[in-house]
């Protein structure tokens, strides 16, 4: 280890104990009973360590093409991550997906359980959550007083989480989580003790959002051209030519709607369209699993085959990395998502589905390409290999680093990587893949679109609304035109856009990026050029920013 591992090690040791949440995410020992200081004390302090490992950074030279691939990565981030925070947006941001809440909510799902310490700690969670709370409303309300509030539409939304999370007919996440450890004696009340101050707390706080924020909250929900500009860079970890990727786009979606049709004509016969190659897939009862847990079990089966077919061939898979569990969310969004192993690999990487209530059939074509996204080769092969990696990255590059560009742009690129393989011939699969990444080019437009409410395109190859300017209104309309998602999880989705600007374009620019720097490398080694060895070179330089990751891939 040289002089910029060392530093990137000693910035996680002091991050972990600036955010005990985080590092539970990572997978850190020894911090499972405590919650991040959200008040603004808490995030002036994360800020200042950040300021102050930058400044280290800038005088330490790298020992190794290594260590100035960790640099780049590392000033790259933070730098970002200090432009957002003294751009007052971490401060500020609540959305639908992504805030303070959503942080310590989400913890559960990840701490340790097992055994007497593992639930002492649970509650010891769940009774500082009131805390924790009260110290987030600080930060909120400075934020607003500063004129940094998220959009009256987002507050809202985010209320009615609270509400859906404590609700003992909805998700009633708290007294669930309890009552599945099933504990007894002194240990069992104080876990019931601290549901009930959790839940209150939850409750209570939709309840601050309703009546304090949302007064206070934005009207307009586009965020403007600086803004934006800044979100995606920090994203992507790339600077790219908006009004460019934004005419991609719809150049992108028509391209893969021509190519949806001429599948949809294998599916339901020659000129069927793809609404009706959909309706014979869903129809097909070999295509169709009933039962979540039969779902769940579907899915582990299927990363499991992955992961056997693709060792030894197209990667060399290590042995940590050959497990990935497949469970069901606590939550009932309809989210899919995937979380990495902790540090010892004792917890594995999870693919985790959130299944809407009431939902109970489910179409195995659109799922099969999901498999492969957040599984292996995606997220699972990149993440996973990434944390195993200890002796070519440093805890930092192991653990801490994340971009959306780069990972999610690597899981869409999997998707048609395996479409390349062979994978994907049953034309129903292909299908799904196509759809998917349709909805990820659509993003790409809406988003930018809505957010620097751009003028739609008078030549735009589906005649939408030429010459008028985009409004969410709009985007609904266009989501609904070019979308097969139920109308819930459309609307969730949309309000995800307009809550969190930059995020939902990086994973079809991501692939866009993954695919040029793949296209580079071919015309870097010409004949000598090895498509196995391209992926292990690419994933062996950990997570990072896509453009120093174009420059790293540039030096090897």
């Amino acid at each position: 280890m040289g002089r910029i591992d060392d530093l990137a090690n000693r910035y996680v040791a002091d991050w972990a104990q600036l955010s005990p949440t985080g590092a539970t995410y990572v997978g850190i020992a020894g911090y499972d009973d405590q919650l991040d200081d959200l008040s603004p004390a808490g995030y002036e302090a994360r800020a200042e360590l950040t300021r102050r490992t930058l400044t280290d950074l800038d005088v330490t030279e790298p020992e190794s093409e290594a260590e100035r691939t960790a640099k780049e990565a590392m000033q790259e981030r933070l730098g970002l991550e200090l432009a957002r925070h003294d751009a007052g947006e971490i401060t500020s941001e609540v959305n639908v997906i992504a805030s303070g809440l959503h942080e310590v909510r989400m913890v559960f799902d990840l701490m340790p359980t097992e055994g007497e310490q593992g639930r002492a700690a649970v509650a010891a969670r769940l009774n500082r959550f009131a805390a924790t709370l009260e110290g987030y409303k600080t930060t909120l309300r400075e934020a607003a007083a500063a004129g940094r509030v998220s959009s009256k539409v987002q507050l809202t939304e985010v209320a009615k989480q609270c509400d859906t999370w404590t609700d003992p007919h909805g998700d009633n996440f708290f007294h669930g989580l309890v009552q599945r450890l099933d504990t007894d004696g002194t240990l069992g009340a104080e876990l019931r003790r601290g549901a009930a101050a959790a839940t209150a707390a939850t409750a209570e706080f939709g309840q601050f959002l309703r009546t304090e924020l949302v007064p206070l909250g934005r009207d307009k929900q586009a965020a403007g051209r600086e803004r934006y500009e800044l979100a995606s860079q920090y994203f992507l970890g790339a600077k790219v030519d908006l009004d460019e990727t934004y005419a991609w786009g719809f150049a992108e979606l028509a391209r893969l709607e021509a190519e949806m049709r001429m599948v949809s004509g294998r599916i339901a016969g020659p000129g069927a369209t793809i609404d009706e190659a959909v309706a014979v897939l869903d129809a097909d009862p070999a295509r169709t699993i009933q039962g979540k847990e039969a779902f769940r079990d579907w899915m582990q089966a299927l990363a499991d085959k992955a992961i056997s077919e693709l060792h030894g061939t197209h990667f060399d898979i290590p042995e940590q990395v050959r497990r990935i569990e497949c469970c069901l969310a606590p939550t009932s969004d309809g989210a899919i998502y995937y979380t990495g192993p902790s540090e010892d690999f004792s917890r594995p990487g999870r693919m985790w589905w959130a299944v809407p209530q009431g939902v109970t059939d489910f179409s195995t074509w659109r799922e099969v390409t999901t498999v492969y996204h957040e599984g292996v080769p995606g997220h699972h092969l990149q993440v996973a290999q990434t944390a195993v990696r200890a002796e070519l990255l440093n805890r930092w590059q192991r653990l801490l680093c994340w971009v959306s560009g780069h990972g999610e742009g690597w899981a869409l690129y999997s998707e048609r990587l395996m479409d390349e393989l062979g994978y994907l011939e049953d034309p129903g699969d292909k299908l799904g893949m196509l759809d998917g990444q349709a909805f990820r080019a659509a993003r790409v437009i809406v988003d930018i679109g809505m957010h620097l409410e751009l003028e739609i395109p008078r030549d735009n190859p589906f005649g939408f609304h030429p010459g008028e300017r985009w409004t969410p209104e709009l985007g609904w309309e266009f989501m609904r035109a070019h979308c097969r998602v139920p109308d819930e999880n459309l609307r969730f989705e949309l309000n995800r856009y307009l809550g969190w600007p930059g995020q939902a374009p990086s994973y079809k620019v991501g692939e866009r990026i993954w695919l040029q720097a793949r296209e580079e490398a071919m015309a870097r080694k010409g004949a000598d050029f090895d498509l196995k060895e391209f992926h292990r070179q690419a994933l062996d330089l950990g997570a990072l920013g896509l453009d120093p990751l174009r420059r790293a891939l540039a030096r090897l």
